[in-house]
C-alpha cells in the first residue's frame, strides 16, 4: 500500500499544481473567503461524499487528495468531507439520501445507475469494450458525458469516473477457462439484471448477494465462486483457489453529485470541480494498476492460482444473445452499444 499511496500523492501534487497554474477561477479578485477566486463573491459549500470502501483503499486515498485540490483551487469555497466504510449505507441508500437532500455526493458502481436509467447498463454489457484503451477513450469522452446527464430528472448527475478494472471469475475449487466450465456452478453476481443475464448466457447460475456476504458464502459452499476485479482478493483470497482472466466486463465507478447542489455553483466553481475531477480520474489509472499488482502479489503468496489461458472468444460468443436482446427490446441502450462499438 505504501507504493500505491506514493503514486496517488504524486498524482495529487500534479493536480494541485495544474489547478493553481491558470486553472478555472484563478484571477486576482477576492472571494467571500478572502482568497483570489472568481470575479465576485462566491457562495461557500461544505459537501459530504460517501462511499462503501475502507480508508486504505486506493479510491478513498484518491478522493481525499482530490478534496484537498478542490478546496485549494476554489479558494476555500468548496470543501468536501469524505465518509468511507459504508457509514451512510449502501450505494442505493446514498443515492436515496442525495435525492432527499441529506447528502451531496457519493461514489457508486455504474451498474447501480442502471436501476435509474437503463442506458447506464451499456457499460455492464459483457465485452462491450474491446480493450483497456478503448474503455479509457469511451469513459474520457463524449459518450460518458452523455451518460452523466441521464439522471438529471432523478436528482443527480455524474461528475467523473474511476477505473475499477476488469471483472473475471474466481472460484473455490475449479478453474474457469470456457463457458462449459460454469455449468452447474453457482456464482455470486451483483444485484443487476445485466449480470444475471450474463451468467445465464454463459451457462452458470447467478446468485446475487451483497459484497459483504461473499466470503462466508464461498467458505460454506453456498456459492462456488464470484466475479469481480482482482482487488476482491484482498478480502477473498483465503477462500479462493483460482482467479480466471476472462475479463468479461469493465464497470467503472462513478462519482455523482446532487443536481440541486450542482445548479447552485458558480461557473467558476463548476469548472474547478470538473477539471480537478478529470485530473483525478486520469491520475487514478496508474494508481489502480499499482493497486491491482499489489493485491495480486499478496494473493499469489496465499496460494491463489491466476489462470490466463482462458478462451475469451468462446465467452464473447456465448454473450451474443445479450446484444440481440438489447437490439430487439431496449433500443435506447442499444444505441449506446453501437456508439461504444464505433468509438476508437
Amino acid at each position: 500500500m505504501k507504493r500505491i499511496i506514493a503514486i496517488i500523492l504524486s498524482a495529487v501534487l500534479a493536480v494541485s499544481v495544474l489547478s493553481a497554474c491558470g486553472g478555472s477561477g484563478g484571477n486576482s479578485n477576492q472571494s467571500a473567503g478572502g482568497s483570489g477566486f472568481g470575479t465576485e463573491a462566491e457562495q461557500t459549500f461544505n459537501l459530504k461524499l460517501a462511499h462503501n470502501l475502507a480508508e486504505d483503499h486506493a479510491v478513498h486515498i484518491a478522493m481525499q487528495a482530490w478534496a484537498k485540490a478542490v478546496e485549494e483551487s476554489s479558494g476555500g469555497t468548496i470543501k468536501i468531507t469524505i465518509i468511507p466504510n459504508g457509514t451512510l449505507g449502501s450505494e442505493a441508500d446514498c443515492i436515496g439520501q442525495i435525492q432527499a437532500g441529506q447528502l451531496e455526493m457519493t461514489k457508486v458502481s455504474a451498474g447501480t445507475l442502471g436501476n435509474f436509467k437503463t442506458e447506464w447498463n451499456v457499460v455492464s454489457v459483457p465485452y462491450i469494450f474491446g480493450s483497456k484503451e478503448h474503455y479509457y477513450n469511451v469513459m474520457d469522452g463524449d459518450i460518458a458525458g452523455d451518460l452523466y446527464k441521464l439522471t438529471e430528472g432523478d436528482g443527480f448527475v455524474g461528475l467523473t469516473w474511476l477505473d475499477s478494472g476488469a471483472r473475471s471469475f474466481y472460484t473455490t475449487n475449479k478453474p474457469i477457462r470456457t463457458p462449459a466450465d460454469l455449468s452447474g456452478l453457482k456464482i455470486r453476481t451483483m444485484d443487476s439484471q445485466m449480470a444475471i443475464d450474463m451468467m445465464t448466457a454463459m451457462g452458470g447460475a447467478a446468485n446475487p448477494m451483497s459484497y459483504s456476504e461473499i466470503y462466508t458464502a464461498m467458505q460454506n459452499h453456498v456459492v462456488d465462486g464470484a466475479e469481480n476485479n482482482i482487488t476482491a482478493m484482498r478480502d477473498h483470497a483465503d477462500v479462493t483457489k483460482y482467479y480466471c482472466f476472462d475479463e468479461h466486463t469493465r464497470i467503472p465507478d462513478i462519482i455523482i453529485i446532487s443536481k440541486k447542489v450542482w445548479d447552485q455553483f458558480s461557473d467558476a466553481q463548476k469548472a474547478v470541480l470538473t477539471e480537478t475531477a478529470a485530473e483525478m480520474s486520469n491520475s487514478y489509472k496508474a494508481a489502480w494498476d499499482a493497486f491491482e499488482a499489489e493485491v495480486r502479489e499478496t494473493a499469489e503468496q496465499k496460494g491463489v492460482e491466476f489462470v490466463t489461458d482462458v478462451d475469451t472468444d468462446a465467452f464473447k460468443q456465448a454473450c451474443k444473445s445479450i446484444y440481440d436482446n438489447l437490439k430487439a427490446n431496449d433500443p435506447a441502450t442499444y444505441a449506446f452499444v453501437e456508439r461504444i462499438q464505433n468509438a476508437e
